[in-house]
């Protein structure tokens, strides 16, 4: 357990944050850019710990969240087309328009939930009658596998897969949120998984930009507070750069492997963000090259285009601009069991977070 059981110990976690309660002078507003952060600060009672002086806001680092209706509206498409829509779990029971992948499933479609894009590859072999769509959802986190799974169906000559891509990118949204007018962030905790495979040379326009701090973090309770406690000793001394808590995961180059196989496949574009709206080379889109592998491409389906829900406040809570609570459906028309938008469903949504293990969980 080297490297987890460490990072969960009480009595460390408790010696930092004695350490940020020394240093804090004055407030500070700080946003953990992923849900995975935010999951970890509310589920162990983080934010109730730290002084008051610290706000920690929440980012729209959860890629599921973020995912446009019109996106889930296209797999959905899919599956009424007679196409088998392959998926990992967290996306099936995100509300499209009119229903989710799960009740499209229910309805009849053929929905497969995976934990590989490389099974939905083997799926395409062993069924070359049918078609087979894989909805490659994620941040550079996934970018890799759902890029690999393109390259293996084409070194096996498979003419019936291809992905429904839905890959954003961190840094963009990063400076997205800090050009926004309303912005009042002071740091900003980074997404550890995101930079074990892009690395971290991406950050530094954005601190030189901003003058501001961006610590790269993990996300046990360790990790969490030591990230904070660097980010207010900077803030403190007035200083604005970018540090890396989560060493034993991040290099500053990241994993260039990784990095070549996403470059094979995808290239950089505009990106729309559920609740948000289109953010400027803020995703990943096919190439060229694998055009025959776009899932949009190949069906036609590029055109539908969705309105939001209008009674979701997702688009402030993703922005950091509302706490979950805030949000006057929250716990009452809006929960897991009938979301109204995909923070209260997603297993990284800080809405899920909310209602699953704050002191607000019973509203």
């Amino acid at each position: 357990m080297k490297y987890l059981s460490e990072y969960r110990n009480i009595e460390a976690t408790q010696r930092v944050l004695k350490q940020i309660e020394r240093s804090v002078t004055r407030p500070w507003n700080i946003m953990e850019i992923c849900g995975g952060q935010t999951h970890g600060l509310v589920k162990n009672g983080l934010l109730d710990l730290l002084p008051e002086k610290i706000r920690m806001i929440h980012g729209p680092g959860c890629p599921v969240c973020v995912t446009p209706l019109s996106l889930i509206d296209k797999a959905i498409e899919l599956l009424d087309q007679g196409v088998v829509v392959c998926s990992f779990g967290d996306m099936i029971r995100v509300p499209g328009s009119k229903k989710s992948l799960l009740e499209a499933k229910a309805s009849g479609g053929d929905l497969r939930i995976l934990y590989s894009p490389l099974e939905a590859v083997n799926i395409a072999r062993d069924n070359p009658d049918k078609e087979v769509v894989f909805f490659a959802v994620g941040f550079e986190t996934t970018a890799p596998a759902n890029a690999l799974s393109v390259l293996h169906a084409q070194k096996e000559g498979l003419s019936n897969y291809s992905i429904l891509v839905s890959h954003v990118l961190v840094p963009p949204a990063m400076e997205a949120i800090l050009a926004d007018e309303f912005n009042s962030i002071n740091a900003f905790l980074g997404a550890g998984h995101v930079c074990a495979i892009m690395g971290y040379k991406e950050y530094h326009p954005l601190v030189e930009k901003y003058k501001l701090p961006i610590i790269i973090t993990g996300f046990e309770p360790l990790d969490l507070v030591q990230g904070i406690q660097m980010a207010v000793d900077q803030l403190e001394r007035g200083d604005a750069r970018v540090q890396n808590q989560y060493t034993r995961v991040v290099k500053e180059g990241g994993n260039p492997e990784a990095i070549k196989v996403i470059q094979r496949v995808f290239e950089v574009g505009d990106r729309e963000w559920r609740g948000i709206g289109n953010i400027p080379n803020s995703g990943y889109k096919i190439t060229p090259e694998f055009k025959d592998y776009d899932a949009e491409h190949r069906f036609g389906i590029d055109s539908i285009r969705v309105a939001e829900n209008p009674f979701c406040m997702a688009g402030d809570v993703l922005k950091g601009l509302k706490k979950p609570i805030e949000c006057p459906e929250f716990g009452k028309k809006c929960s897991p069991a009938n979301p109204l938008g995909a923070p209260m469903v997603s297993s990284e949504g800080a809405c899920s977070a909310y209602y699953n293990f704050s002191e607000h969980s019973m509203l």
